[in-house]
């Protein structure tokens, strides 16, 4: 793998995280996925490393580095065959958008749980009726006039951690008292507030992290729960999607990665005839084309990064998506390609890469589809008109 585009630092902190990664593996996180728990150990010592924590401000115990950093410890643990996903809503997403706009307290009150791992926040955008187009959120927001309280209502669905995170930053809708339009707000929903359900959805997907639908009937917060300018909208809702564009484009490398580990692993010692299996084009030039693959999308993935650090927000929406679309394409051809290398034994448990099958689908459909981030490029880079 070439790094000669990243720092010292960089190279040194994935040296680092690898190491971790490799003391652990994907029979660590079969074990957890088996028993149905959580990667609790791994998480505990990622962030007494100072890893999850990486890109949140060093006043709030975090590293005072940015995206770029933490998707490298996403990318290495996932390379290693034990990627967090809880990783892309709790410092990337909420992290990010409490470190920007969120009001001194909810700073002081969030981000040093959040940076040594002691707290986790899950991220609520989904709803049932409204799939890719985020202007039918339904999720509403009303002042109680009389208390200065929030008014919650609303469903969200296929929402990671919920059960293990403190609380839910939610995306929801307040009505503009000028024009009485809907604008996205964001809003900090502890665990167990009164009128605040969730309940598991059972997935094919193998991992620690359930899925769940949550409904929010009447949900009483108190004004402070709001994160940021009421009036900011979009702005606010972007500085977290950014992010977990580029951590989902990180989780896709890392996965292909630890794929591709294993297929040329395999095709190096497996002998059907006089050769190593690897040694015939008809498996080495697949395996070949999934590495270019895999190293130009981790190309954007940084590009995206950087932009993002840089505080150029529409530059890293653009790279972001197509970041995200790149990793997720070239994981899901490749994990396919592994399977494919290994023949029967790519299906069993031994090697440990079916499994994958189901996980490496789910970047090309979360949090934005193939299809929509086409529809962003078509509309925002090549000024195509929209077809919606």
């Amino acid at each position: 793998m070439s790094t000669v585009l990243e720092t010292e630092e960089h190279k040194d902190l994935r040296a680092a995280v690898a190491a971790l990664g490799k003391r652990y593996g994907r029979e660590y996180m079969n074990g957890v996925v088996k028993a149905e728990s959580h990667p609790d150990e791994l998480w505990a010592d990622a962030a007494k490393l100072g890893y999850l924590g990486v890109n949140l401000p060093e006043e709030y115990g975090g590293g005072g580095g940015g995206i770029a950093e933490l998707s490298i410890v996403l990318e290495e643990l996932g390379a290693a065959g034990c990627p967090l996903l809880m990783m892309v809503v709790s410092p990337a997403i909420c992290g990010t958008v409490i470190a920007r706009f969120g009001t001194d307290e909810q700073k002081r009150a969030w981000l040093p749980g959040l940076a040594d791992g002691s707290r986790t926040m899950a991220f609520g955008i989904t709803e049932p009726d409204a799939g890719s187009n985020s202007h039918r959120i339904t999720t509403t927001a009303r002042k109680d006039e009389a208390t200065g309280d929030w008014l919650l209502t609303g469903r969200k669905v296929f929402i990671s951690g919920v059960d293990i995170a403190d609380a839910t930053l939610i995306v929801g809708r307040t009505e503009d008292a000028k024009t009485g339009s809907l604008k996205p707000c964001l809003f900090i929903v502890p665990r167990e507030t009164e009128g605040f359900q969730r309940r598991q959805i059972e997935m094919e997907l193998q991992a620690p992290e359930k899925q769940f639908e949550l409904v929010l009937d009447d949900v009483r917060l108190p004004a402070d729960a709001l994160v940021g300018d009421e009036d900011a909208g979009l702005l606010q809702l972007f500085a977290g999607l950014n992010p977990e564009r580029i951590m989902t484009a990180a989780f896709s490398i890392g996965m292909a990665r630890f794929a591709l580990g294993r297929a040329v692993e395999y095709a190096k010692e497996r002998s059907v005839w006089k050769s190593p299996i690897g040694a015939h084009q008809a498996i080495a030039h697949p395996l070949s084309q999934c590495h270019i693959d895999i190293e130009l999308a981790r190309l954007m993935m940084q590009k995206a990064a950087r932009l993002y650090d840089e505080g150029d927000d529409m530059g890293a929406g653009e790279a972001a998506n197509m970041a995200k679309l790149a990793a997720a394409d070239a994981c899901v051809k490749t994990v396919d390609q592994a399977v494919h290398t290994l023949g029967g034994n790519g299906l069993t448990k031994e090697f440990g890469i079916a499994s994958l099958i189901v996980a490496s689908r789910v970047a090309r459909i979360a949090p934005v589809s193939r299809e929509m981030i086409l529809n962003f490029v078509s509309h925002q880079t090549l000024g195509l008109p929209k077809s919606y």
